[in-house]
């Protein structure tokens, strides 16, 4: 007979049972929704309560004005004195302000720390202006400059201190203390205090000097002491053998194992002369754009004044029209035509003074690159005359020294030098990590730290302090070895190596074609001196020829046998001629300045020098120091240095020879040929002859250094007058006044 049992639980069991079953069930259902995030919250409706504005909408994307300490700076108030900008206002009004071209140049150079360019990129891309600090910032540089690479080599302190509480039970049995469950427990007070002062050489050799103390209080059965503190004091030495060990090695890529990586000090002291380089370039630009901006204001001044002159010479026309048409020997349809010549003059007079390429733009231009105010209600004007005289330069000279002194072929052989340093290293990095280890230890045990005891619980050892037992010596260890380490197969180095040729492939490909590049440049800059000067002499004898023309028919055209037709035409053609003439004698100063520039001469040109600023007073006394200790080698031809990463210093200031052999020249390098346009195309007799002035003597001094002002005497000849202006001022600037 099998008899069961049922066995039943009590109701509040059960009710117990029931709400624990609820109470999981909703803990479940609020841990889902939190697991899938705010998506299902996003469907529930919005209560009355609930607000659809958010204080981020308004406040985080408003915009704001920065509120930063303002500096006040010669930009600044060169910006804050701008008055309103001139028009059409008469230039004999304004007082004049004569600057010559290297007084322009110098203050290009010196009124601002923001390197300026005629297209303003200031304002549209401020984070690529050039600007003076540019090389300090990457020699500053924490990632790039040469400091930054010395910093990997010096001495690194490092210092632990951390304590340990310990409470762990122990299987065993039988020996106090117990817990509750009459297991041993394992109780104990730990502390370590570690330090350790490194220094890693050029050679590669890691020397490290490492203190550790550790403090311990416990119950653990059988110690002399309860509480004891142990420690030791050891010197290391590790050399590496193959992989990191070489000046050479760690010049290059610094202490660093990683293939590819390369920060030494060489990489660094080539992205210092690269930045350099970049400002050098910045420095040409400027003063590239000053001339041009020169030379466009003179152009400008002489193109308003044909203008001027041809249109008094329009307005005589049509006021003497005007008496014919009234005595009754004149045409209305002359009278009319000449009225047109003279409202179109005026409409060119107007535009060659304040039109996009008028007077008082081209004087805006200058202005902007010298840091004057944009309009100060004074008017600059030129003094320094355009070169009229013929300049030949030795191409063979002059082609040597663009291949060799243009920045942009200097900049591209620093670029070429830096991936033949990373080839030797990443050929040095394609070995074995085999380091020599050299260790030295003294150690020491004590129930104190410092000072002496009688002891734990009276056993009086003597071993009772642990830098005591440290100094005596007792307990010496050391440890000399090899250790070997390297990725199977090197793939990592190989690709460095691989990587490396690559990019030496491609910078000696970029050298090539810069100077090919270069060669041709110099070459269209050459044939544009050339062509502008031959332009020069041909728009002259144009100019003379159309004058002559204006004569003979005006003659004709008052004695009335010929139509006025014919002199509106002449005249027009005369102002024409004049103005290509003075746009020709600007191309072709632009083009001396241009061949200057592609020979790499563009700085001596003009008398601008690059240096260093002054040194603080903290870095000359430190520099005073550190030079007490150095004395020159007695034999430096036997000493062994390496390998030499520039061939000295180069001065892109210096002034260059491009002279012909057997030509007399200045002491620039160029000569001039007597041969100024000739007033008759078939005459041979030069009308005026002109030596080109030398260039200015390099100055020991700091950048910019405005050079003497050397005017151009020149014989230029005087063209004849298409016709006097009725007013003009006493200092030469016509005025705009119509005669009524």
């Amino acid at each position: 007979m099998v008899s069961s049992t049922r066995h039943c639980l009590p109701r509040h069991a059960l009710k117990g049972r029931r709400w624990s079953r609820i109470v999981t069930t909703l803990l479940a259902s609020v841990g889902a929704t939190v697991t899938a995030g705010c998506g299902l919250l996003s469907h529930l409706p919005e209560s009355k309560h609930d607000t659809k504005a958010s204080y981020s909408d308004g406040y985080g994307l408003r915009i704001e004005y920065p509120e930063v300490q303002e500096c006040v700076t010669p930009v600044s108030l060169a910006a804050e004195a701008t008055v309103k900008p001139l028009s059409l206002d008469d230039p004999a009004d304004l007082p004049t302000v004569d600057m010559s071209l290297a007084e322009a140049i110098n203050l290009a150079v010196s009124q601002s720390p923001v390197l300026r360019s005629i297209g303003g990129s200031v304002v549209t891309a401020p984070a690529a202006s050039p600007t003076v600090y540019d090389p300090a910032l990457t020699a500053s540089s924490p990632a790039r400059g040469a400091e930054a690479a010395l910093a990997a080599f010096d001495a690194q302190y490092t210092q632990q201190l951390f304590w340990l509480n310990r409470d762990q039970p122990q299987n065993i049995a039988l020996v106090p203390p117990f817990d509750q469950f009459n297991r041993a427990v394992f109780v104990a007070n730990n502390a370590t205090f570690t330090n350790e002062l490194a220094k890693t050489t050029a050679t590669g050799s890691k020397f490290s000097l490492r203190h550790v103390v550790n403090y311990t209080r416990n119950n653990q059965p059988g110690r002399a002491f309860r509480s004891s503190f142990d420690g030791w004091v050891e010197a290391e030495w590790r050399q590496p053998l193959l992989q990191g060990a070489g000046t050479t090695y760690n010049r290059i890529a610094g202490p660093t194992n990683v293939p590819g990586q390369y920060n030494g000090v060489l990489i660094a002291r080539l992205n210092e002369d690269q930045s350099l380089a970049d400002f050098e370039v910045s420095v040409i630009n400027l003063v590239s754009d000053v001339e041009k901006a020169y030379w466009d204001l003179v152009t400008a001044y002489r193109v308003l004044d044909t203008q001027i002159k041809g249109r008094e010479a329009a307005l005589q026309t049509f006021q003497y029209q005007q008496v014919r048409l009234e005595v009754g020997s004149g045409r209305s349809d002359e009278e009319a035509q000449a009225r047109s010549q003279y409202y179109q003059f005026q409409a060119q007079v107007e535009s060659a003074l304040g039109g996009p390429v008028g007077l008082y733009q081209s004087e805006q231009r200058l202005r902007y690159l010298i840091g004057y105010p944009a309009t100060d209600g004074r008017l600059i004007r030129p003094s320094t005359e355009p070169n009229d005289a013929k300049v030949i330069f030795d191409w063979s000279s002059a082609l040597g020294q663009a291949l060799e002194r243009r920045v942009e072929v200097r900049r591209q052989r620093m670029s070429l030098q830096r991936r033949e340093l990373e080839l030797v290293a990443a050929r040095m990095n394609f070995k074995p990590r085999l380091d020599l280890l050299f260790q030295y230890r003294w150690r020491g045990l004590g129930d104190n730290l410092i000072g002496s005891s009688t002891g734990a619980a009276g056993t009086g050892l003597p071993d009772d302090n642990l830098y005591g037992s440290i100094l005596g010596g007792n307990y010496q260890e050391g440890q000399a070895g090899i250790e070997l380490s390297f990725p199977v197969g090197f793939r990592a180095a190989g690709l460095a190596i691989a990587n490396a040729k690559l990019n030496l492939s491609r910078e000696r490909a970029v050298l090539a074609e810069t100077e090919l590049r270069v060669s041709h440049d110099l070459s269209d800059a050459a044939r544009q001196v050339d062509i502008t000067y031959q332009l020069l002499e041909t728009n002259y004898n144009r100019v003379e020829a159309d004058l002559r023309q204006v004569e003979v028919l005006q003659r004709r055209y008052r004695d009335g046998s010929d139509n006025i037709n014919f002199l509106l035409q002449a005249q027009r053609q005369a102002v024409t001629s004049t103005t290509e003439f003075y746009r020709s004698l600007s191309a072709y100063n632009l083009a001396l300045r241009d061949l200057h520039r592609q020979k790499g001469s563009l700085l001596a040109y003009n008398n601008v020098q690059m240096a260093e600023g002054p040194w603080a007073a903290g870095a000359q006394r430190d520099a005073y120091q550190v030079g007490r200790f150095l004395h020159p080698r007695q034999f430096p031809e036997k000493t062994q240095a390496p390998m030499a990463l520039t061939a000295g210093p180069f001065d892109p200031s210096a002034p260059q020879n491009t002279m012909p052999n057997t030509v007399s020249s200045s002491s620039d390098g160029e000569f001039a040929e007597p041969v100024m346009p000739t007033a008759d195309p078939a005459a041979d007799k030069p009308m005026a002859s002109e030596t080109v002035p030398a260039a200015p003597a390099v100055d020991e001094t700091l950048m910019p250094q405005p050079p003497a002002d050397e005017k151009l005497e020149q014989e230029l000849p005087p063209l004849p007058e298409l016709s006097k202006p009725k007013s003009s001022s006493s200092d030469g600037v016509p005025r705009l006044e119509q005669d009524s």
